[in-house]
């Protein structure tokens, strides 16, 4: 399962709905854009000492999910579709769709946008 930032943010916030989405895999699936949207939001956070050290944990405890070539061809696609269908999302969301379609990984989320992606199953809480 492929965790978006409201995911690891909900997570880290301890709640319990996301974990119990969460125990559902063996291992967890950490697109690089993820970790850099939470890091951003960390470097604006009273919250920072205490959360950077669980999102390391996070890190070490998942599968890192890198952008390469043929993430980029599925991010051309997914964009396609979306501007073709007059349904853009925010282009972070399309990398992680991106990461999805290629890995056929469900996107675990609040954001509904990511139904409107084909190929990509989300899974909310």
């Amino acid at each position: 399962m492929i965790l978006d930032t409201n995911a690891v943010s909900a997570l880290l916030g301890g709640d319990l709905g996301v974990s119990e989405v969460l125990v559902l895999a063996d291992r967890h699936e950490l697109p690089v854009v993820v970790i850099g949207e939470y890091r951003f939001g960390l470097l604006h956070s009273t919250h920072r000492d205490a959360l950077e050290p669980l999102l390391e944990q996070l890190i070490r405890e998942s599968t890192v999910l890198r952008i390469d070539s043929a993430t980029a061809l599925c991010y051309a696609r997914v964009r396609s579709a979306l501007r073709t269908a007059g349904t853009p999302i925010p282009e972070n969301d399309v990398w992680i769709s991106a990461l999805a379609v290629q890995h056929s990984l469900p996107v675990v989320s609040r954001d509904a946008h990511f139904d409107r992606v084909d190929g990509v199953r989300r899974v909310g809480w």
